[in-house]
């Protein structure tokens, strides 16, 4: 994709509040999106990239460990700024772990941070390695554009995932399909366009702004819209990695850097 107009940019929320229990003892004591990816904390990666794209407003979730994430991106650790000063991001921060002792899930924390985000934004998980993806101002217009409440960059399914998540018609809608359906099926790379309506009735039921904690997963949300003809999806096949492991994250240090 090439990038837009950055001044059509919407907020991102980058999820990072998982316990990362696969990545064990390595997430003991550091949380998995501060783990490092060729010489920068895997959370690094997608701040920088959205700072390129003209994003300016970035909400992070945390849990556990969650107290290192402020702490690492702070100006006192003399980390900031980690990109040109005309690129610099405002972060602030949702802290599922401090208000409610633990993380939300995926749709439980976007309900949660909602209020620091706005009608339309971007989502992103901290623990995914994707380079040379680049969010595209234009797929923000074209998202905005549209009638759908969510869009979904899927990806060529990884050996862990062989069944995939989602098929994707020839009109670029997300499909749900039947589990005896013998269309391909992609997965879902955790990198989307989502409008805030998807998180109201009739779509979900937790309370604007979450304030009582709820923890409730994405998926059943996106299959919803699904259904309906409201969720569009893009084919992604760039490099992408689901750091869920200790293997996967040692293979990515064991090859060439990509540098921006």
């Amino acid at each position: 994709m090439t990038q837009s107009n950055p001044s059509v940019q919407v907020p991102a929320l980058v999820l990072a509040a998982g316990r990362g229990e696969r990545m064990r003892p390595l997430t003991d004591s550091t949380p998995k999106p501060l783990l490092q990816v060729q010489g920068r904390p895997l959370l690094q990666w997608h701040l920088q990239a959205l700072a390129n794209a003209g994003v300016s407003r970035v909400v992070i979730n945390t849990a556990w460990l969650g107290e290192q994430i402020p702490a690492y991106f702070s100006d006192k650790n003399g980390v900031k700024p980690i990109w040109d000063k005309r690129k610099q991001l405002s972060i602030s921060y949702s802290q599922e772990g401090v208000d409610f002792g633990g993380a939300l899930e995926t749709a439980g924390g976007i309900a949660r941070a909602l209020p620091q985000l706005g009608p339309v934004f971007w989502l992103a998980a901290g623990d995914v390695f994707a380079p040379d993806f680049v969010f595209d101002s234009a797929a923000v217009q074209a998202f905005e554009a549209s009638h759908h409440l969510a869009h979904l960059w899927l990806v060529p399914n990884p050996a862990h995932n062989p069944r995939g998540d989602f098929g994707l018609s020839s009109q670029g809608l997300a499909l749900n399909l039947p589990a005896d359906d013998p269309a391909p099926r992609y997965t879902y790379s955790t990198i989307a366009l989502l409008r805030a309506e998807l998180f109201a009735p009739p779509w979900c039921d937790i309370a604007p702004g979450n304030p009582a904690g709820v923890a409730q997963p994405l998926a059943p949300l996106l299959r919803r819209a699904m259904d309906l003809g409201r969720v569009s999806a893009s084919l992604y096949t760039g490099r992408w990695t689901d750091v869920g492991t200790p293997q996967r994250l040692t293979e990515l240090n064991t090859i060439a850097p990509h540098l921006p």
